[in-house]
């Protein structure tokens, strides 16, 4: 029996939601206070015309007000460092790496970028739910039907890049094992238009932030340059 009833009426009036295994009932029972978390923060979450139209390159201004968003209630992101003992012989792993950790729930946002990255998030939540580091995975992705908004906008997604459609067919598939999985596909529902003046400030930031990463450190002792980490 599906749990998804646990998800608040209104996230499911302004998201598009589906889960594998029961999630939302593990996330509702097992971790309420990561649940807490997630509700509150997609309640809060608005689609911005001026953070959809601000160019890209480096963390779109979406995801970043998002990944703010969990920062702010102290989710962080996290690596695992893996090995496989065999009798004596100890083998490393490849570290895996998930955007938001807390508690033993990984979440991964997913808003523009190359469909392969489905099969990494899936991948990583299986390995870790089957070494017991996580109970649950979730997924915050964009709908397919926010195509439409685009055209309208002039903003241009290619069709190979990470929206709901491309990643259910990879759970279905068995993608993430035996994890249970929950997604959220932001839609059109909560879209603002937030004029002009918003647009402008926005590119403004970005370009800011991207002086800033660029800038050589005073006092350097060469030309190169160094940019902030």
């Amino acid at each position: 029996m599906s749990t998804e009833h646990l998800v608040p009426e209104d996230l499911r009036n302004l998201y598009h939601v589906r889960e594998w295994r029961n999630a939302t009932g593990v996330l509702a029972t097992a971790c309420p206070n990561e649940w807490t978390d997630i509700i509150e923060v997609l309640r809060a979450f608005r689609l911005l015309r001026s953070e959809i139209l601000t160019a890209g390159g480096g963390l779109s201004p979406i995801s970043q007000q998002i990944n703010a968003a969990f920062d702010g209630r102290g989710w962080k992101e996290k690596s695992f460092a893996t090995r496989i003992v065999v009798d004596e012989t100890e083998y490393i792993s490849p570290t895996h790496a998930v955007d938001c950790f807390k508690g033993r729930v990984a979440l991964e946002l997913e808003w523009n970028n190359k469909d392969p990255f489905f099969d990494r998030d899936l991948n990583n939540f299986r390995l870790l739910f089957d070494l017991r580091a996580i109970d649950v995975g979730v997924i915050i992705t964009r709908a397919t039907e926010l195509h439409g908004l685009f055209d309208e906008l002039g903003k241009t997604y290619v069709t190979s890049t990470t929206h709901h459609e491309k990643l259910w067919p990879r759970i279905e598939g068995g993608g993430g094992g035996g994890c249970p999985v929950l997604t959220f596909a932001i839609t059109r529902k909560v879209y603002v238009d937030d004029g002009q003046e918003a647009l402008e400030q926005s590119r403004h930031d970005k370009q800011a932030l991207k002086k800033r990463k660029t800038r050589v450190p005073l006092g350097a002792g060469s030309g190169e340059d160094n940019g902030d980490s």
